[in-house]
């Protein structure tokens, strides 16, 4: 089945309100979406969300990631016979990466979108739901489940509106909730004594830097907030800074999760290499797709790590689709974080709706591919710009009949 047509467009999603942690402030979020249509009129969707303080790319750069000769090569040539032998040949979609990007993760958001989008036209054809593609890869992770349990999280509220997000928490029965940490001018300290007052002892607490803290003072913000029986704490320090954890994970015990950090194998083979880390959160969009995230978490488990599986602030139902089927097909998922949509969006890009329920809890997909339809007209309404590259995959096809 051959790919007929691909679009890319540049979406901008409204939040309900500002959400904000030591590296950002947003109220609107900004997104890649691509759609992928197959010669028999099967389209699929996919999503990517730049954030250039985590892999360097914009969504004013999106459409050149996809100015790839190897690229339109292989996707002039892409016809699988089954859902699983599109997978295994989506899994060596070319991607170039620039000549100084030596992490390897600049433009993982834009080939995220564009994976996503190829695995959820193919399994719609063949009418298969992505969560098979981890069959496929890792098999040896594959536990399908029915449901999952998401994590409530409170990002820079202070004060009374603190509270009101720590009873909202509580009332709402999560079984963990992550707290956003570093704030310029907040007291990290008396924000987790509230936090546990109104929350209670029974409920995971664990926080997330986002790389606010020097290396000098990182020791002794974290010995601040040991008391309050965090399981992890995310990101602590700037990535070029990350070295010291190591000491940090020696002197404090406390476990550190990798975010900013672990954007591809790159990453991933340093932080085993440098033992600065106890787990690995996974970004679909950060992490380059469902594929390279499904690569991470069996290379994580190799190596005795624990991994969750976290999200973009601001991600469509696209993305909360892509996350709900790794979370639900995965074995050893420590935590999950995402399906957010009508708690944060005042607009989304399908009708179908996401969000987890009482307790974090929702259900796994079953339809094909995404199992989600993509409203057309949300997307063309949501979108600042949008671009062609058909004719640049026909082209290479026809310079290749040439040759």
């Amino acid at each position: 089945m051959d790919i007929y047509h691909i679009t890319v467009y540049l979406v901008r999603l409204p939040l309900k309100r500002t959400v904000r942690h030591a590296s950002y402030s947003r109220t609107v979020s900004e997104h890649i979406v691509v759609r992928v249509e197959l010669d028999d009129g099967t389209v699929g969707y996919g999503e990517g969300a730049p954030r250039e303080y985590v892999t360097g790319e914009s969504v004013a750069d999106a459409p050149r990631w996809f100015q790839n000769r190897k690229l339109h090569r292989f996707l002039s040539f892409l016809r699988p016979r089954s859902f699983a032998e599109a997978v295994e040949a989506i899994a060596e979609l070319p991607w170039e990466y620039p000549a100084d990007d030596e992490r390897q993760c600049r433009g993982n958001a834009a080939r995220c979108a564009l994976e996503l989008a190829l695995l959820d036209a193919y399994g719609r054809y063949f009418r298969q739901p992505l969560s098979r593609a981890t069959a496929v890869i890792t098999p040896e992770l594959y536990q399908p489940r029915s449901e999952v349990r998401y994590s409530g999280v409170i990002t820079g509220a202070d004060g009374w509106k603190l509270k009101a997000a720590a009873l909202a928490m509580r009332a709402y029965g999560f079984r963990d909730v992550k707290v956003k940490v570093g704030m310029a001018g907040a007291n990290d300290g008396a924000r987790l004594r509230t936090v546990r007052r109104w929350c209670g002892w029974g409920v995971g607490l664990r926080v997330d830097a986002n790389e606010a803290w020097s290396p000098t003072e990182v020791l002794p913000r974290l010995a601040e907030l040991q008391p309050f029986g965090l399981l992890a704490v995310e990101q602590p320090v700037r990535h070029a800074d990350r070295a010291v954890l190591r000491k940090v994970r020696q002197e404090l015990r406390l476990p550190i999760m990798l975010d900013e950090s672990l954007c591809s194998f790159t990453d991933a083979k340093r932080a085993v290499a440098e033992e600065t880390c106890d787990l690995f959160n996974l970004r679909l969009s950060k992490c380059g797709g469902f594929i390279p995230t499904l690569l991470l978490a069996r290379f994580a488990r190799q190596h005795g790590l624990g991994y969750q599986l976290g999200c973009q602030v601001g991600e469509s139902a696209i993305l909360s689709a892509a996350g709900r089927h790794f979370a639900c097909s995965v074995a050893g998922v420590r935590w999950c974080e995402g399906s957010y949509d009508r708690f944060l969006l005042r607009d989304n890009l399908s009708r179908v709706n996401l969000t987890f329920g009482w307790g974090g809890w929702a259900p796994a997909l079953q339809g094909a591919g995404l199992g989600i339809a993509v409203s057309s007209d949300s997307l063309r309404r949501l979108s600042i710009r949008q671009e062609e590259i058909f004719d640049i995959v026909q082209s290479a096809a026809f310079d290749l009949e040439r040759q």
